[in-house]
């Protein structure tokens, strides 16, 4: 009976331990493991190491092949650990054991003798082992050697007289560091001095790797006209490890030259293995098959392995992270040292874009602090310290791979193109509009969503042109919504007032739900030919405001809930007497007693009702308490907490000191601040008003930031004007979202306005303060009124005064 083995794909390790341990008893285990673990490369050769040893455990105890060379390598390793059951390998040509074999084909290994290259020596001219070949390359024993230090000496009178700070010691010295054998440097002298411009900056044509490093001890020795070559291809100074088309060049671009597309993504890359048929596989399939993952330390998972450790692999989610101390928001947090700068920075950093602090160009950040962050060209403009896009080949990139906007364009033509794979023309404005985002990163994330690509999909097999009315007939209201933005933004579409037309079609659906006739019809007349049509006549052409749009929901709701109301106790609007009205207010069910006295009014005038009455009830003013030593504890907090965005900071300032409403604020752009004269102004209403420091300051800073591109911006339209703008390219914020964020700083936006209100109006006149708040005179005479304020005898006083006296000219 024999105990279960471990499926050498799965664990290649493991099995590998156990085949061992149970031929070799004078090593302990954790030995073998040691030994293999230290032993074995990748993953793939550690399973070919295991399948060796699965189909023929016999090897460990004979040592000959036909076997890959990591098994010789095994048995190397374990007979220097101790191992004595273990046989040594055995050379496949003189079947001698032996401690060093070279590889021989693809499935056995010889000993150095066997491998060694026979011929007729030039010298002696017998048959025998090649070791070297003399000046004129004829090949020669090692019996025959000729020491060629002619050669050498040539190469010492050439450097010595192309670089006066090189002496005949320090050439020899960089040539012994760079070749070990005398054969080894002659070859090398020969190889120089037939092509001397190899120390000019012609090293990659260098016939083999010694000549590079000579150069490099050369230049260590103190060399100045000795010019290390760079990359051919490249022109970067990095090491010539591979070599391709006879000349010498880097890694990179090595890797570029055999970039060929992967069998499994199809993504072009430089092949990292291949699979059993032979097709080409990239490294980031090679590290997510399946049969590479391994068992994580951390959370014991089979996972794609991220880092390996001391005590074995870890996954991305639970490898060992270093805390280092950003450079640039000075938080200690998990992150590594920038490849461009040599500075700490966190994970949060090197993903954040912000508008670069010396050109205004909105990029990834890649330097700077994070008052003043710096993107690429200003940390370092030398385009060649940058990796590039593998296909744009745009510089500026951490790594070689593609750049997020190349990944943009692809994944954007995979959802719109038709069934031919050809992006349709009347989808060619909404691919240049998403395409040309500034935050190509966001614009990923967004495409991310299921419902956004089945929306996208579902418009590219449609088939029909980008109107409002085809995006209005799509099944996700938000991601046409947000298309319609990026559209309208981009000059697209036309811009329409979406309020407003949502509105109608919630006016329309509200009527077409009603089933009494009667019912219907009234509603018609009173939403829209009343709310509706005083709307329209109110706006003029300007959009609507939330508030604006949700007065009139309100209006109508409270008319079909009397309504139906009416219906349930078999009454109608003109059999109804003011008992029944009366029975309705008190009742506990009852919604929206102001809205619905309006429609009773309405009805009344419109002769739908008679003898109805419901008054109109007049503000009673402000019903909390108005706390001034708050007001002002709050705008000294705004004032100088740098930790409370800058925004938040301005749109609390503006309530808590000129009294303006959210949805006022919310309305503001970039063209209410006015610069002259050394200062700064706001227009809240038809007079401007001078704002003092420190509050100047952060309104233009807020209005600069703005204006040179909102970081969130989905487009690569116009900057957007509004001051506060919202999340949808081109719109501005929400006033319910602007009212959340002031209640989590700690505000109270209806009672702090209200205490500023109080607080202006007791010491403004009402002519001049309300052109400067924005509001109705009436409105200010009100509060004037509340506040105590005397100032009936302002007009009759300005009367009074004398002129002033006239200017010279």
């Amino acid at each position: 009976m024999t105990s279960a083995v471990t499926d050498p794909d799965h664990d290649p390790v493991a099995a590998t331990v156990e085949q061992v341990c149970r031929v070799e008893q004078h090593l302990p285990c954790d030995e073998v493991h040691r030994v293999v673990t230290a032993l074995s490369g990748d993953r793939a050769k550690r399973r070919r190491l295991a399948r060796a040893l699965a189909a023929d455990p016999e090897l460990l105890t004979t040592g000959r092949p036909p076997a890959p060379r990591a098994v010789a390598e095994l048995l190397v390793a374990l007979r220097a650990a101790g191992a004595l059951t273990i046989a040594a390998p055995r050379c496949d040509r003189c079947d001698r054991p032996q401690s060093g074999l070279r590889q021989w084909r693809s499935s056995s290994f010889r000993c150095a003798n066997c491998t060694a290259p026979r011929g007729a020596c030039a010298g002696c001219g017998r048959k025998r082992r090649l070791a070297y070949r003399d000046r004129e390359g004829q090949p020669r024993c090692k019996g025959c050697r000729v020491d060629d230090t002619q050669a050498i000496e040539e190469l010492i009178l050439l450097l010595t007289a192309l670089d006066p700070a090189l002496t005949r010691t320090s050439v020899q010295r960089a040539l012994d560091q760079a070749a070990a054998q005398p054969s080894t440097r002659q070859r090398l002298a020969r190889q120089i001095v037939g092509q001397p411009d190899l120390l000019t900056g012609a090293g990659y044509r260098a016939p083999s790797p010694a000549v590079l490093r000579f150069i490099h001890e050369l230049t260590t020795q103190g060399a100045s006209r000795v010019v290390k070559p760079p990359c051919p291809r490249c022109g970067r100074l990095l090491p010539l490890s591979a070599v391709h088309e006879n000349l010498r060049i880097c890694r990179t671009c090595y890797g570029r030259a055999r970039a060929t597309a992967c069998a499994r993504c199809g993504a072009v890359r430089d092949p990292a293995s291949r699979d059993n048929n032979g097709a080409p596989i990239c490294a980031s399939c090679l590290r997510n098959d399946p049969i590479n993952h391994e068992q994580c330390r951390g959370c014991g998972r089979r996972r794609t392995v991220a880092v390996r450790r001391p005590d074995g692999p870890y996954c991305s989610s639970c490898r060992p992270r270093q805390h280092v101390t950003c450079s640039i928001c000075t938080r200690t947090r998990p992150g590594w040292t920038s490849p461009t700068t040599g500075k700490p920075w966190c994970d949060g950093c090197e993903k954040r874009w912000a508008v670069c602090n010396r050109c205004s160009t909105l990029a990834p950040v890649r330097g700077g602090t994070a008052g003043a962050p710096l993107c690429a060209p200003c940390v370092n403009p030398d385009p060649q310290v940058w990796e590039r896009c593998t296909l744009c080949r745009a510089p500026w990139q951490l790594t070689a791979r593609p750049c997020a906007r190349c990944v943009l364009d692809q994944r954007l033509r995979a959802l719109l193109s038709g069934p031919d794979g050809h992006l349709p023309e009347y989808l060619s404005p909404l691919h240049s509009a998403l395409a040309g985002h500034g935050r190509p990163d966001t614009t990923l994330t967004w495409l991310a969503r299921p419902t956004v690509a089945a929306a996208l999909r579902g418009i590219a097999t449609a088939g029909g042109p980008l109107t409002h009315d085809f995006l209005d007939t799509q099944p996700s209201a938000k991601t046409a919504a947000h298309l319609r933005a990026v559209l309208v933004t981009a000059q697209v579409l036309p811009a329409r007032d979406e309020r407003l037309v949502r509105l109608e079609h919630w006016i329309k659906q509200t009527l077409h739900d009603r089933t009494d006739p009667e019912h219907r019809r009234i509603l018609h007349d009173y939403g829209i030919w009343h709310h509706l049509r005083r709307l329209r006549s109110r706006l003029r052409g300007a959009p609507a405001t939330r508030l604006q749009t949700v007065n009139v929901r309100s209006h109508v709701t409270a008319a079909a809930n009397f309504l139906d109301w009416l219906h349930e106790h078999g009454l109608t609007l003109a059999t109804c007497t003011q008992a029944d009205l009366e029975a309705q207010i008190i009742d506990s069910h009852s919604t929206y007693p102001r809205e619905t006295g309006h429609f009773i009014r309405w009805a009344v005038s419109h002769r739908y009702a008679r003898d109805l009455t419901c008054p109109a009830v007049a503000w009673p003013g402000p019903t909390t308490a108005l706390d001034s030593e708050r007001r002002w504890a709050l705008a000294r907090r705004l004032l100088h907490d740098d930790t409370i965005p800058s925004a938040h900071r301005v749109a609390g300032l503006l309530l808590l000191l000129y009294a303006q409403r959210p949805a006022a604020i919310c309305r503001l752009t970039t063209a209410h601040v006015l610069h002259d004269d050394a200062r700064t102004r706001i227009r809240c209403g038809s007079k401007p008003i001078t704002l003092p420091e420190p509050v100047a300051s952060l309104v233009r800073d807020l209005a600069a930031t703005q204006h040179r591109g909102r970081v969130k911006d989905t487009t690569t339209g116009p900057d957007t004007p509004w001051l506060f703008p919202g999340i949808r390219p081109g719109t501005l914020l929400d006033f319910a979202g602007l009212d959340e964020r002031l209640k989590k700083i700690g505000l109270r936006p209806r009672s702090d306005r209200s205490t500023a209100l109080f607080a202006l109006a007791a010491e403004l006149p009402a002519a001049i303060l309300a052109p400067l708040l924005g509001i109705s005179t009436d409105t200010a005479t009100t509060w004037q009124q509340i506040a105590s304020g005397d100032w009936t005898a302002y007009a009759a006083d300005v009367a009074r005064r004398p002129p002033l006296p006239s200017q010279p000219s």
